[in-house]
């Protein structure tokens, strides 16, 4: 079974996310936060795959994503920017940091899975 975090300050997008993903054989956790979610990731077994926002209160999501680069992991999950946040310097960025990719919000099933399917996820 894959495990899947969904890090998104809204409650409503992740409860989304956890309708798209109800077709698939995961175990999914959520974070509202990348403070929350660096947290889960220290204190829990691997996960495959992180859904990670970028604009969040406490810890942003380019923070998080530079902060679980430089952890000592069992595995390294593949981390997927789901976010507004649509220029070139912005994309470049969390690329740079370890993204391995990049889906813009407002998305849908379709898009996700194309995703989950292009990182060997699913």
């Amino acid at each position: 079974m894959k495990r899947i975090l969904l890090v998104d300050d809204s409650r409503t997008v992740r409860s989304v996310c956890r309708d798209m993903l109800a077709g698939y054989d995961m175990d999914i956790v959520d974070a509202e936060n990348g403070a929350i979610a660096l947290e889960i990731v220290r204190s829990q077994p691997p996960f495959d795959v992180v859904l990670l926002d970028w604009n969040m209160p406490v810890m942003n999501g380019i923070t998080f994503l530079e902060t679980l680069m430089q952890e000592q992991l069992e595995r390294r999950p593949v981390v997927i920017m789901c976010t507004t946040e649509n220029d070139m310097s912005h994309i470049g960025r969390a690329i740079k940091a370890g993204a391995s990719e990049y889906i813009m919000k407002p998305f849908d099933e379709s898009v996700l899975e194309d995703k989950l399917q292009g990182t060997g996820v699913l």
